[in-house]
């Protein structure tokens, strides 16, 4: 794992890495980051689906584990995703919303705009909350 090279300073998984993940903002409410489309198309020239699910569980789980705190980690349980557009070029931006903040679970809203603002996927995620 390598520090992100985006605004903010964080670990980067290997696959956050290789996607080109750069976050722009974490807290335990709120997380931020892009990744561009190019390297991570599908077949058809598309933002492969898998990449915006990936993004999405990458911005809740940090959320998460800020909200978990030291000592603490989180572990996603659930991924449910709908893919509402297409990404073909530049970036997309994914913002991660808590919805629940409890002492074992934290569920979070992702939802992913393209360049033009438009929104081409929105996802939720489960985490459950344990010692590290």
């Amino acid at each position: 794992m390598t520090p992100a090279t985006g605004p903010v300073q964080t670990i980067l998984g290997e696959l956050d890495e290789r996607l080109g993940i750069e976050f722009v903002h974490v807290s335990a409410e709120r997380a931020v980051a892009t990744m561009p489309v190019a390297g991570n198309r599908q077949i058809t020239g598309s933002l492969h689906g898998g990449a915006y699910c990936t993004l999405a569980e990458t911005l809740a789980a940090l959320a998460a584990c800020e909200h978990a705190g030291d000592g603490r980690t989180a572990v996603s349980l659930d991924i449910s995703a709908t893919h509402t557009g297409r990404a073909a070029a530049g970036r997309v931006t994914a913002n991660c919303t808590a919805i629940r903040l409890g002492k074992s679970v934290a569920v979070y809203a992702i939802e992913i705009d393209d360049d033009e603002g438009r929104r081409v996927s929105t996802a939720r995620v489960t985490t459950v909350l344990r010692d590290a």
